[in-house]
Protein backbone atom coordinates (compact mmCIF):
# COMPACT_ATOMS: atom_id res chain seq x y z
CA UNK A 1 0.00 0.00 0.00
CA UNK A 2 1.46 3.48 -1.27
CA UNK A 3 1.89 6.15 1.11
CA UNK A 4 -0.29 9.68 1.29
CA UNK A 5 1.97 12.03 0.68
CA UNK A 6 0.81 16.23 1.47
CA UNK A 7 2.70 19.41 0.51
CA UNK A 8 1.63 22.40 1.88
CA UNK A 9 1.77 25.53 0.27
CA UNK A 10 0.82 23.97 -3.33
CA UNK A 11 -0.29 27.34 -5.26
CA UNK A 12 3.29 28.80 -4.70
CA UNK A 13 6.12 27.97 -7.31
CA UNK A 14 7.69 25.68 -5.45
CA UNK A 15 4.69 23.65 -4.45
CA UNK A 16 3.38 23.81 -8.16
CA UNK A 17 6.17 21.83 -8.94
CA UNK A 18 6.55 19.79 -6.23
CA UNK A 19 2.95 18.64 -7.27
CA UNK A 20 3.49 18.45 -10.89
CA UNK A 21 6.68 15.76 -9.69
CA UNK A 22 4.67 13.74 -7.36
CA UNK A 23 2.44 13.44 -10.17
CA UNK A 24 4.48 11.53 -12.63
CA UNK A 25 5.35 9.15 -9.66
CA UNK A 26 1.75 8.04 -10.50
CA UNK A 27 1.33 5.74 -7.54
CA UNK A 28 0.79 7.72 -4.82
CA UNK A 29 -2.32 9.57 -3.07
CA UNK A 30 -1.56 13.43 -3.46
CA UNK A 31 -2.60 15.73 -0.78
CA UNK A 32 -2.16 19.81 -2.08
CA UNK A 33 -3.12 22.10 0.77
CA UNK A 34 -3.38 26.02 0.22
CA UNK A 35 -4.90 29.01 1.32
CA UNK A 36 -6.53 29.51 -2.33
CA UNK A 37 -8.05 26.16 -3.32
CA UNK A 38 -9.28 27.62 -6.21
CA UNK A 39 -5.91 28.05 -7.79
CA UNK A 40 -5.38 24.01 -8.02
CA UNK A 41 -8.24 23.76 -10.04
CA UNK A 42 -5.61 21.90 -12.59
CA UNK A 43 -4.47 19.70 -9.95
CA UNK A 44 -8.12 18.25 -8.92
CA UNK A 45 -8.70 17.73 -11.98
CA UNK A 46 -5.92 15.29 -12.09
CA UNK A 47 -6.77 13.12 -9.12
CA UNK A 48 -4.88 15.09 -6.49
CA UNK A 49 -6.91 15.97 -2.86
CA UNK A 50 -6.84 19.78 -2.47
CA UNK A 51 -7.90 20.99 0.82
CA UNK A 52 -7.85 24.40 2.55
CA UNK A 53 -5.08 25.26 4.83
CA UNK A 54 -5.25 28.35 7.03
CA UNK A 55 -1.29 28.21 9.27
CA UNK A 56 -3.25 30.24 12.28
CA UNK A 57 -5.73 27.81 12.98
CA UNK A 58 -4.80 24.67 14.49
CA UNK A 59 -8.10 23.02 13.55
CA UNK A 60 -8.18 23.53 10.17
CA UNK A 61 -4.27 22.46 9.64
CA UNK A 62 -5.69 19.38 11.56
CA UNK A 63 -7.98 18.54 9.45
CA UNK A 64 -6.00 19.51 6.13
CA UNK A 65 -3.03 17.22 7.30
CA UNK A 66 -5.82 14.45 8.17
CA UNK A 67 -4.72 10.81 6.57
CA UNK A 68 -1.31 12.14 5.24
CA UNK A 69 1.97 9.94 6.17
CA UNK A 70 4.38 11.96 4.99
CA UNK A 71 4.19 15.77 4.86
CA UNK A 72 6.20 18.37 3.42
CA UNK A 73 5.98 21.42 4.78
CA UNK A 74 7.07 24.48 2.76
CA UNK A 75 7.98 27.78 4.63
CA UNK A 76 5.09 29.94 5.00
CA UNK A 77 5.80 33.98 3.46
CA UNK A 78 4.46 35.49 6.61
CA UNK A 79 7.86 38.38 6.91
CA UNK A 80 6.16 41.06 7.72
CA UNK A 81 5.05 40.44 10.83
CA UNK A 82 8.01 39.43 13.59
CA UNK A 83 7.13 36.02 15.04
CA UNK A 84 4.28 35.27 12.84
CA UNK A 85 6.05 32.70 10.39
CA UNK A 86 7.28 31.10 13.19
CA UNK A 87 4.35 30.14 15.04
CA UNK A 88 2.62 29.62 12.10
CA UNK A 89 5.19 26.56 11.38
CA UNK A 90 5.29 25.50 14.86
CA UNK A 91 1.17 25.09 14.66
CA UNK A 92 2.09 23.29 11.42
CA UNK A 93 4.34 20.74 13.18
CA UNK A 94 2.15 19.61 16.09
CA UNK A 95 -0.59 19.64 14.18
CA UNK A 96 1.04 17.08 11.87
CA UNK A 97 1.87 15.54 14.78
CA UNK A 98 -1.70 15.58 16.19
CA UNK A 99 -3.01 14.57 12.56
CA UNK A 100 -1.00 10.99 12.89
CA UNK A 101 1.61 11.79 10.55
CA UNK A 102 5.18 9.72 10.53
CA UNK A 103 7.24 11.93 8.91
CA UNK A 104 7.79 16.03 8.18
CA UNK A 105 9.86 17.30 5.44
CA UNK A 106 10.99 20.93 5.76
CA UNK A 107 12.71 23.78 3.88
CA UNK A 108 14.96 25.33 5.64
CA UNK A 109 18.22 27.45 4.63
CA UNK A 110 22.30 26.45 5.14
CA UNK A 111 23.45 27.05 8.99
CA UNK A 112 20.11 28.13 9.99
CA UNK A 113 21.24 27.86 13.41
CA UNK A 114 24.78 30.30 12.78
CA UNK A 115 24.09 32.83 9.79
CA UNK A 116 23.58 36.39 9.20
CA UNK A 117 20.53 35.90 7.24
CA UNK A 118 17.79 37.97 8.85
CA UNK A 119 14.62 35.29 9.27
CA UNK A 120 17.29 32.25 9.91
CA UNK A 121 15.65 32.58 13.81
CA UNK A 122 12.32 31.05 11.64
CA UNK A 123 14.10 28.43 10.57
CA UNK A 124 15.66 26.98 13.26
CA UNK A 125 13.05 27.73 14.96
CA UNK A 126 11.04 25.35 12.92
CA UNK A 127 13.97 23.13 13.03
CA UNK A 128 13.73 22.76 16.76
CA UNK A 129 10.07 22.00 16.69
CA UNK A 130 10.47 19.01 14.65
CA UNK A 131 13.40 18.02 16.17
CA UNK A 132 11.39 18.06 19.70
CA UNK A 133 8.01 16.47 18.14
CA UNK A 134 9.07 13.07 18.04
CA UNK A 135 8.75 12.56 14.46
CA UNK A 136 10.73 11.32 11.52
CA UNK A 137 11.94 14.29 9.79
CA UNK A 138 14.09 15.29 6.82
CA UNK A 139 15.21 18.73 6.95
CA UNK A 140 15.80 19.96 3.81
CA UNK A 141 18.64 23.09 4.15
CA UNK A 142 18.22 24.76 0.80
CA UNK A 143 20.45 27.15 -0.65
CA UNK A 144 20.04 30.31 -2.72
CA UNK A 145 17.37 30.02 -5.90
CA UNK A 146 19.42 29.97 -8.66
CA UNK A 147 16.31 31.81 -10.63
CA UNK A 148 17.12 34.86 -8.90
CA UNK A 149 19.90 35.26 -11.65
CA UNK A 150 17.47 35.43 -14.04
CA UNK A 151 16.51 38.94 -12.81
CA UNK A 152 20.36 39.83 -11.87
CA UNK A 153 22.02 39.16 -14.62
CA UNK A 154 19.88 41.45 -16.55
CA UNK A 155 20.18 44.29 -14.26
CA UNK A 156 23.76 43.81 -13.47
CA UNK A 157 24.16 44.26 -17.16
CA UNK A 158 22.38 47.54 -16.94
CA UNK A 159 24.10 48.66 -14.06
CA UNK A 160 27.68 47.79 -15.86
CA UNK A 161 28.45 44.75 -13.36
CA UNK A 162 27.41 42.95 -10.20
CA UNK A 163 27.68 45.32 -7.31
CA UNK A 164 27.44 43.42 -4.23
CA UNK A 165 28.89 43.11 -0.36
CA UNK A 166 29.37 39.25 -0.71
CA UNK A 167 33.52 39.50 -0.90
CA UNK A 168 35.39 36.40 -2.42
CA UNK A 169 32.85 34.71 -0.73
CA UNK A 170 30.75 31.91 -2.40
CA UNK A 171 27.50 30.39 -2.83
CA UNK A 172 26.00 27.07 -3.80
CA UNK A 173 23.03 28.55 -6.08
CA UNK A 174 20.49 25.76 -7.30
CA UNK A 175 17.26 26.31 -9.05
CA UNK A 176 13.81 26.18 -7.29
CA UNK A 177 13.08 23.19 -9.80
CA UNK A 178 15.60 21.18 -8.25
CA UNK A 179 14.29 21.93 -4.92
CA UNK A 180 11.14 20.54 -5.69
CA UNK A 181 12.85 17.28 -6.79
CA UNK A 182 14.47 17.42 -3.21
CA UNK A 183 11.32 17.35 -1.42
CA UNK A 184 9.74 15.36 -3.92
CA UNK A 185 12.53 12.56 -3.23
CA UNK A 186 12.29 12.90 0.36
CA UNK A 187 8.67 12.59 0.28
CA UNK A 188 8.67 9.50 -1.70
CA UNK A 189 11.58 7.84 0.33
CA UNK A 190 11.10 4.92 2.44
CA UNK A 191 13.92 6.64 4.88
CA UNK A 192 11.76 6.92 8.61
CA UNK A 193 14.96 8.06 10.36
CA UNK A 194 15.88 12.15 11.20
CA UNK A 195 18.38 13.31 9.01
CA UNK A 196 19.49 17.22 8.14
CA UNK A 197 20.41 17.69 4.75
CA UNK A 198 22.05 20.57 2.77
CA UNK A 199 20.81 21.07 -0.69
CA UNK A 200 23.09 23.16 -3.24
CA UNK A 201 23.97 23.57 -6.93
CA UNK A 202 26.76 21.37 -8.69
CA UNK A 203 29.21 24.32 -7.63
CA UNK A 204 29.66 26.89 -5.02
CA UNK A 205 30.93 30.22 -6.95
CA UNK A 206 32.04 33.44 -6.33
CA UNK A 207 29.91 36.59 -7.78
CA UNK A 208 33.27 36.77 -10.14
CA UNK A 209 32.80 33.42 -10.86
CA UNK A 210 29.10 34.17 -12.22
CA UNK A 211 30.52 37.66 -13.82
CA UNK A 212 32.69 35.09 -15.75
CA UNK A 213 29.88 32.49 -16.59
CA UNK A 214 27.47 35.10 -18.12
CA UNK A 215 30.31 36.74 -19.70
CA UNK A 216 31.00 33.31 -21.38
CA UNK A 217 26.57 32.33 -22.00
CA UNK A 218 25.85 35.97 -23.40
CA UNK A 219 29.56 36.98 -25.27
CA UNK A 220 28.95 39.97 -23.16
CA UNK A 221 31.90 40.72 -20.94
CA UNK A 222 30.34 41.57 -17.34
CA UNK A 223 32.60 41.75 -14.24
CA UNK A 224 32.15 42.12 -10.00
CA UNK A 225 32.66 45.14 -7.62
CA UNK A 226 32.60 43.89 -4.36
CA UNK A 227 31.09 47.17 -2.79
CA UNK A 228 30.17 48.08 1.12
CA UNK A 229 27.63 46.40 2.97
CA UNK A 230 25.53 50.07 3.39
CA UNK A 231 25.83 50.67 -0.42
CA UNK A 232 24.20 47.56 -1.13
CA UNK A 233 21.45 48.54 1.48
CA UNK A 234 21.01 51.93 -0.07
CA UNK A 235 20.58 51.19 -4.01
CA UNK A 236 17.93 48.75 -3.67
CA UNK A 237 16.08 51.10 -1.23
CA UNK A 238 16.72 54.03 -3.79
CA UNK A 239 14.92 51.25 -6.44
CA UNK A 240 12.16 51.67 -4.32
CA UNK A 241 12.25 48.93 -1.62
CA UNK A 242 11.30 49.26 1.89
CA UNK A 243 14.26 49.84 4.28
CA UNK A 244 13.47 46.34 6.21
CA UNK A 245 13.13 44.31 2.96
CA UNK A 246 16.34 45.57 1.62
CA UNK A 247 18.47 44.93 4.69
CA UNK A 248 16.92 41.28 4.68
CA UNK A 249 18.15 40.85 1.42
CA UNK A 250 21.51 42.63 2.01
CA UNK A 251 22.13 40.07 4.61
CA UNK A 252 22.68 37.45 2.52
CA UNK A 253 25.08 38.96 0.87
CA UNK A 254 26.70 38.95 4.49
CA UNK A 255 26.22 35.35 4.67
CA UNK A 256 28.09 34.52 1.36
CA UNK A 257 30.89 36.78 2.47
CA UNK A 258 31.12 34.28 5.56
CA UNK A 259 31.09 31.44 3.72
CA UNK A 260 27.13 30.33 5.39
CA UNK A 261 26.31 29.58 1.83
CA UNK A 262 29.60 27.68 0.77
CA UNK A 263 28.26 24.26 1.91
CA UNK A 264 28.91 20.68 1.08
CA UNK A 265 25.46 19.13 -1.24
CA UNK A 266 23.26 16.15 -0.35
CA UNK A 267 20.96 16.54 -3.47
CA UNK A 268 22.44 14.29 -5.91
CA UNK A 269 22.59 11.53 -2.89
CA UNK A 270 19.10 12.13 -2.67
CA UNK A 271 17.77 12.19 -5.78
CA UNK A 272 19.96 10.40 -7.46
CA UNK A 273 20.15 13.08 -9.86
CA UNK A 274 23.16 15.67 -10.57
CA UNK A 275 21.87 19.38 -10.19
CA UNK A 276 21.98 21.81 -12.87
CA UNK A 277 24.26 23.73 -13.22
CA UNK A 278 24.74 28.01 -13.42
CA UNK A 279 26.25 27.76 -16.99
CA UNK A 280 23.47 25.52 -17.80
CA UNK A 281 20.82 27.71 -16.28
CA UNK A 282 21.70 30.42 -18.08
CA UNK A 283 21.84 28.71 -21.28
CA UNK A 284 18.45 28.17 -21.06
CA UNK A 285 17.27 31.74 -20.37
CA UNK A 286 15.98 33.93 -23.02
CA UNK A 287 17.57 37.19 -21.58
CA UNK A 288 18.23 40.52 -23.15
CA UNK A 289 21.85 41.94 -21.85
Amino acid sequence: MSDTLLATGASGQLGQQVIEFLLETGDHTIIATTRSPEKLAHFADRGVVVREADFDDPKSLETAFAGADRLLLISTDALGEPGKRLKQHQTAVQSAKDAGVSHIIYTSLPNADDTPVTFAPDHYGTEQAIMESGLGYTILRNNLYMDLLAQAIPQAYQLGGIFKATGDGKAGYITREDCARAGVAALTDSFDGKRTLDISGAESLTQTEIASIATEVFGKPLSYTPVPLEAVVDGMVKAGLPQPIAETFASFDTAIAQGKLDVDSDFEALTGEKPTTVSEYLTTLQLEV
